[in-house]
């Protein structure tokens, strides 16, 4: 019995697949789109049916979020951080390294001035005015010399070892300045005495002829040792000839240092038995043929000295900068 086409069933037949009458509100299944794939983790499809996402989900799918931005800025600042606090650790070091090298060399630099001040005050105190040979500058003697040089260099390493272990900013900058000071005064005088050498000459020799009137005269016990030394062991009489005693004794007559055989009352004899090298001369030779000894002992004093100055500043500029950024 056939179902009559007007009867009415509360039952229909869901449309297929195929049916040109299936369809979906397009509006209606966007939002179903949006709401449980979020929920069910699938984007692009809801109950097995494959949909195209809207206008602002396309947008969203290739625009990369703004955290992502972030977290690659301060991974960044890390790594330059990281860089940064490197060179801030060797740079550290290297500073430490200076202040121990500059504290040890400070160190022997001022025990080398004890010791020379010791031997200055022995010979100022046992030999008297000793190796004093200018009447002009009697107080230029070996002993002086020695005292007013170690006092020198026991107050320059003094300054360098306190200002380098305890990183004081006066102590290095007062060791600073008076060894700059000494430099200074040192390439000065190297300028002058090439500059003026001739004169230098022609007075220094004046003057030693000048001082030999005080030799083995009551006082002038320095004088007196200091020439006996110097003839006997560079075998030369005199300043510039052996001659230059003769105003001294009024007479033909030397020192006794002065013999070729040293005796008693020798220098009387006949100058047949003097030596009749010029000391002056004998002196200026031995400085040329050990000019490169000297030379190297000038340049070594130089060296010395730059890395002083130079060791001193960087931990000065170093100290300032620390106390600049903990301020």
């Amino acid at each position: 019995m056939r179902r009559s086409s007007t009867d009415e069933s509360t039952y229909h037949r869901s449309p297929s697949l195929e049916s040109k009458d299936f369809s979906l509100p397009h509006m209606t299944f966007r939002r179903c789109s949006s709401s449980y794939a979020n929920q069910f983790g699938a984007h692009n499809s809801i109950f097995g049916f494959h949909t195209n996402p809207g206008p602002k989900a396309t947008k969203a799918k290739y625009t990369s979020p703004k955290g992502n931005k972030y977290v690659v800025f301060y991974l960044d600042l890390s790594f330059i951080f990281l860089l940064e606090l490197k060179r801030c650790s060797m740079a550290r070091n290297c500073l430490q390294c200076i202040k121990y090298l500059m504290f040890i060399f400070n160190l022997l630099f001022w025990l080398g001035g004890c010791g020379i001040l010791g031997v200055g005050i022995w010979l100022a105190v046992t030999q008297g005015n000793f190796a004093t040979l200018s009447t002009s500058f009697p107080s230029l003697s070996a002993a002086n010399l020695l005292i007013a040089a170690g006092c020198l260099i026991m107050v320059v390493g003094f300054l360098g070892c306190i200002g380098a272990i305890k990183e004081h900013k006066c102590l290095l900058l007062s060791f600073f300045i008076l060894l700059l000071v000494i430099f200074l005064l040192e390439m000065v005088a190297v300028i002058l005495f090439f500059s003026y050498k001739d004169e230098i000459d022609s007075y220094a020799q004046n003057d030693l002829k000048a001082g030999l009137r005080f030799y083995g005269s009551e006082g002038n016990i320095g004088l007196t040792n200091a020439w006996s030394i110097i003839q006997t062991d560079f075998r030369c009489c005199g300043v510039s000839n052996y001659t230059d005693w003769f105003e001294l004794y009024n007479t033909t007559r030397v020192p006794d240092s002065c013999c070729l055989e040293y005796s008693e009352h020798c220098g009387l004899h006949s100058p047949g038995t003097w030596w009749k090298a010029p000391c002056y001369e004998r002196v200026n030779t031995w400085l040329q043929e050990n000019l490169l000894a000297v030379a190297v002992f000038g340049l070594c004093i130089i060296l010395i000295q730059v890395l002083g100055l130079a060791f001193a500043m960087t931990m000065y500029c170093q100290v300032v900068k620390t106390d600049t950024f903990y301020a």
